[in-house]
């Protein structure tokens, strides 16, 4: 499956996309579960250490990544959990002035496939480039292909 992450060529927002082979409903899991999420989440080699999960309208987050010996932290706020729609915060606190507003969309397709839609709004277009430029690409792409073989293999 093909990942597509664009830049709007005139707001400072990039959009994802992504068919799986898996339910809306198995893809809305795989984000709501930490111990699901954990697994997933990240480029290759990436081990992820959740710290806090409550994932809920009005909860909050906090995840660690670690790669290559070095330690990364994410937090941010669900401000809505549904069923086909996750609205949440997103900060790299390497950057804690760059918060991301995020929105996920597990749209189903029928016949067993879904396709996930994310857009992220960032403060200003240099930010969104500043994002694009660094590793964002390859995580998002290596993290939904891990996903995929935990779909494939019966994990969620």
């Amino acid at each position: 499956m093909t990942t597509t992450v664009e830049a709007d060529p005139v707001l400072p927002i990039i959009r994802i996309s992504r068919a799986f082979t898996a339910s809306a409903a198995q893809l809305f899991r795989a984000h709501t579960d930490p111990a699901l999420y954990a697994r997933w989440v990240g480029p290759a080699g990436t081990r992820t250490r959740i710290e806090h999960w409550d994932a809920r309208t009005g909860g909050s987050w906090r995840y660690v990544s670690l790669v290559g010996g070095v330690e990364y932290g994410f937090h941010g706020c669900f401000h809505e959990v549904r069923p086909d729609r996750i609205v949440q915060t997103f900060t790299y606190e390497g950057e804690p002035d760059n918060v991301a507003l995020q929105t996920l969309r597990f749209e189903d397709c029928g016949a067993g496939r879904s396709r996930l839609r994310v857009q992220s709004l960032v403060d200003s277009i240099e930010s969104r480039n500043a994002q694009l430029s660094g590793d964002m690409e390859t995580g998002i792409t290596q993290g939904y292909a891990e996903l995929e073989g935990m779909i494939i293999d019966g994990d969620i």
